[in-house]
């Protein structure tokens, strides 16, 4: 992910793989990571049972926030796909009945936003 898109807010990807040997202290037993994505500090990961946001804080990064989110409290989502003008594709997640977007996520161009509408789509309609 280039540093200039990076600095815009958009997330990248980052493999399953370097995921789970940083955050696999956070998974149960028989969880994995299916996808992630990394933007500046934070990460955001879909495994086969939850979302989890990382949100690292302060100026070292040493103070962390996890929020876990169960995919049965998403009640609904929306891809938006990069066009001509527009580079950025975007990610709006609705937890329970909520009016406005729970979670809003930006990615650059390097981001197949198909493979997230899949993952999402498997467990939360699934």
């Amino acid at each position: 992910m280039g540093l200039f898109s990076a600095l815009l807010g958009n997330a990248g990807t980052v493999t399953p793989e370097s995921l789970s040997k940083e955050y696999g202290h956070l998974l149960s037993d028989s969880e994995v990571i299916e996808i992630g994505f990394t933007l500046v500090r934070d990460m955001f990961m879909f495994t086969n049972k939850r979302l989890i946001l990382v949100d690292k804080q302060g100026v070292t990064g040493r103070k962390i926030d996890y929020l876990s989110i169960p995919y049965r409290a998403i009640t609904r989502f929306n891809i938006e796909t990069a066009g001509h003008l527009d580079l950025d594709a975007e990610l709006k997640i609705w937890i329970s009945s909520e009016q406005t977007p729970s979670i809003t996520k930006k990615f650059n161009k390097s981001v197949n936003i198909y493979d997230l509408q899949k993952v999402l789509a498997n467990h939360v309609l699934g």
